[in-house]
């Protein structure tokens, strides 16, 4: 049974936001981050993906977010213990709030960064690289069809 990550990849004005993980993090300490965390086993329950970016965006860097997210791509991983994980990135859309490091047992810092600093970034691991790729594309293909 997969837990299940989501992670937001909140665009604006050229830039993304990132983290820097905190360095007490087991999975991935220390590493830049799209913002996000662990969907809770609710029963039966409506938008629960959604809910869940919008609660570890507040929760770790103060911010809220619209409705309507996008799906941006899914990649699976096994953790160092064995637990297999299904990571899901949506394209999400700042309302309220200027990020900060609200939760510095979870974030060490917060960046606005382009995607191209993101790739060129030496504490940028491979799947966030991948997600910068596919968010970025998104972006792009968004921005050209609306005018």
């Amino acid at each position: 049974m997969f837990m299940i990550n989501v992670e937001g990849a909140v665009y604006r004005d050229g830039k993304w936001l990132i983290i820097q993980r905190s360095s007490k993090e087991g999975h991935a300490g220390g590493l830049l981050s799209l913002v996000g965390g662990t969907v809770e086993n609710e029963g039966f329950s409506k938008d629960l993906l959604e809910r869940t970016l919008k609660r570890e965006l507040y929760e770790e860097v103060g911010v809220s977010i619209k409705d309507g997210v996008q799906y941006v791509r899914n990649t699976s991983f096994v953790l160092e213990d064995g637990r297999e994980v299904l990571d899901l990135v949506f394209l999400c859309e700042l309302t309220t709030g200027e990020p900060f490091a609200k939760s510095p047992d979870e974030v060490e810092a917060v960046y606005w960064m382009t995607a191209e600093e993101v790739l060129n970034h030496p504490k940028s691991p491979i799947w966030l690289k991948e997600s910068m790729q596919e968010a970025e594309r998104m972006i792009r293909l968004t921005m050209f069809s609306n005018g």
